[in-house]
């Protein structure tokens, strides 16, 4: 049970290192905040694996046909890099929306486990959502806390922050989520042959989709491969891959500015005519008329590097 003064201080943390609406990056390159003066509709976003705390107010997310709400006392994983869709539920000037986000590193996490490998004992390999809602422990309340605090104290980042970092992973790793982030971390589990085929998505959206290459590159069978990607993100490889040509085609248009069949075009579209269609039942308008009415930054569209 987390003791409400302790979840107040997590508030005013917050409140000070995002003192406008946005969000805000931090020195330690795995730290940022979030503040939200208002509840906001649903947007297209991209995540990545890490985990967030909503302090104060209340958050939704959307993947595929799944809701989840999440609020203080709540911890949102995300264990794999995924488009999805995100709102501000409830929020207001004098009580905003305030949240706390950590990036797991997946290559500082894979060295933590070389060197606790007892981790790895007892879980199971079967392929879970890639983004679920969790109780939070108060000792992993407390880490967080800590590290915020660094921020207040910058000549002690470069030699604390990694060692927080690292009890962190302890923390996430012995808790309800372990089983998950394990799914993720070891080569030989589902999770992380799904995470592997993502990522080549990811990377290859806008080339076409062979199933049969694809499933190969993780050794997986179609099928396979197929029945554990749904399963983690609710959507088919095809349905990710739309996901993500269609959020890029956007980004490209607001902020590099180009015209719709370029975009549909940089993205892997052959058909101008299939591109404005599937945007249009995706984003819920033209691309034109989309691209007028909103004004974004880049960061809602891609994690950071």
């Amino acid at each position: 049970m987390i003791h409400q003064e302790q979840w107040q201080q997590l508030v005013a943390k917050i409140a000070h290192h995002a003192p406008e609406d946005g969000r805000h990056n931090s020195p330690i390159d795995f730290l940022s905040f979030g503040r939200s003066s208002k509840p906001t509709s649903l947007a297209h976003i991209a995540t990545w694996a890490s985990f967030a705390l909503v302090a104060q107010g209340q958050k939704a997310l959307r993947m595929g046909d799944d809701v989840m709400h999440y609020g203080p006392g709540d911890l949102l994983l995300v264990t794999l890099d995924m488009p999805v869709q995100s709102c501000v539920v409830m929020a207001t000037p004098e009580k905003p929306n305030l949240g706390v986000g950590i990036t797991i590193n997946e290559a500082r996490l894979m060295r933590y486990l070389e060197h606790f490998p007892h981790h790895h004992v007892g879980t199971n390999s079967i392929s879970e959502r890639g983004i679920t809602v969790h109780k939070v422990a108060p000792p992993l309340v407390d880490a967080v806390m800590r590290l915020i605090e660094l921020l207040d104290q910058p000549q002690d980042i470069t030699a604390l922050a990694p060692l927080i970092e690292q009890e962190i992973f302890y923390r996430l790793l012995t808790g309800p989520e372990g089983p998950r982030i394990l799914n993720m971390a070891l080569t030989e589990r589902p999770g992380n042959k799904v995470a592997r085929a993502a990522r080549w998505l990811r990377e290859n959206f806008h080339q076409p989709l062979k199933m049969d290459q694809l499933a190969s590159s993780v050794g997986m069978s179609i099928s396979s491969l197929h029945h554990h990607f749904k399963a983690v993100t609710a959507m088919t490889p095809m349905q990710y891959q739309k996901q993500l040509r269609l959020n890029e085609a956007r980004r490209l248009m607001l902020i590099e500015k180009l015209d719709a069949g370029t975009a549909g075009y940089r993205v892997g579209y052959q058909s101008a005519s299939q591109f404005s269609r599937e945007y249009s039942r995706f984003h819920g308008q033209s691309p034109a008329r989309d691209v007028r009415m909103i004004a974004v930054g880049p960061e809602g569209f891609y994690p950071p590097q």
